[in-house]
């Protein structure tokens, strides 16, 4: 493990799967610095053993304390020290960029006669970034800045591709306009999402309860959910998608850990993101009507994200073929 090119930590990861191995061999890092250097070999060395759940980890008495503190590691009823995934994945520190909106105190105000927690006010800049094993890039989120963006949102909205979902195409000042309203908005994050810095879609965080999803099921205060535009061709795919909507995800319950549930409200035809939502998790509760489409409302429950892992691509579940039987008379 090395930072700014200097080397850190040595770990040595034998085995796969349930029976992974990750041992410490060398350390220069001290305090802070090793206990984040720790996570990282952690990261990567779930990645290479195949995604086990847990992995044994044989580490210096004062990492291993740091590990347990965090709730990473602990102790099975054998005395081994296990480092579980899906506690690794809740912690912000190597992912999550900016402070996050799970530190702002909760109370309560009535909009548009809706009762809902306060909401932060909007961060600006880089807030998540993940380095995507299969695609061997690094997709980052950032804040939409209309000085940068206002260009670039014009021409994805103008796609014909885009416009049949999102029926916003329209000049400059439109999206200019658009673009103002999501950021002043109290419960909308308006992303840019890019691959090794370079800008391929935009994806609109929204808090349930104030959106107008809201009035459609029983949301709770901090349920989320998300609007997606991919502009640029060449990231579309199935190798694209399993990078960005996990970690779009996964985004957003790292922002804050008060978030449970995860929504979303596709067009009902949109047959392939509907099957893009089922490869990731999550669950078609209903069809309705809203006045500009009919919509399927999905649902991904934090408990399961982390469970099963999902930040990893699942491959699609076999089908069996009927069989067929002879009948006799």
């Amino acid at each position: 493990m090395r930072l700014d090119g200097a080397v850190q930590q040595r770990w040595r990861l034998t085995g796969e799967g349930p029976s992974a191995e990750l041992a410490l061999v060398q350390s220069v890092a001290e305090g802070e610095a090793s206990r984040l250097t720790a996570l990282a070999a952690l990261e990567a060395a779930f990645v290479r053993a195949d995604d086990p759940a847990t992995l044994r980890l044989l580490a210096p008495d004062d990492l291993a304390e740091a590990l347990r503190l965090d709730g990473i590691a602990d102790d099975d009823a054998g005395g081994r020290l296990l480092a579980s995934a899906g506690m690794l994945f809740q912690r912000p520190d190597l992912w999550l960029l900016g402070a996050g909106s799970g530190g702002y105190p909760q109370t309560h105000v009535v909009s548009n006669g809706r009762y809902h927690p306060r909401r932060p006010p909007k961060p600006k800049g880089l807030l998540y970034a993940r380095h995507i094993p299969w695609l061997e890039q690094t997709l980052s989120f950032r804040v939409a800045d209309i000085g940068e963006d206002l260009e670039r949102f014009h021409r994805w909205q103008n796609d014909p591709r885009v416009a049949f979902f999102w029926q916003e195409e329209g000049d400059l000042a439109r999206h200019r306009a658009y673009l103002e309203a999501q950021l002043s908005d109290p419960h909308t994050m308006p992303l840019i999402a890019s691959l090794d810095g370079v800008p391929f879609g935009y994806f609109e965080v929204y808090w349930a309860r104030e959106n107008r999803i809201g009035a459609f099921y029983d949301a709770q205060d901090y349920d989320r959910g998300w609007h997606v535009l991919i502009g640029e061709e060449h990231v579309r795919g199935r190798a694209y998608v399993s990078a960005w909507l996990p970690s779009l995800v996964h985004f957003m319950f790292l922002d804050d850990a008060r978030t449970q549930r995860i929504v979303g409200e596709p067009r009902a035809d949109h047959h392939q993101q509907i099957r893009n939502l089922d490869r990731s998790g999550f669950a078609k509760v209903k069809e309705f009507d809203f006045p500009h489409k009919r919509a399927m409302l999905v649902m991904l429950l934090r408990e399961r994200y982390f469970a099963d892992r999902l930040w990893v691509p699942r491959p699609d579940p076999a089908i069996s073929k009927p069989t067929t039987s002879k009948l006799e008379g």
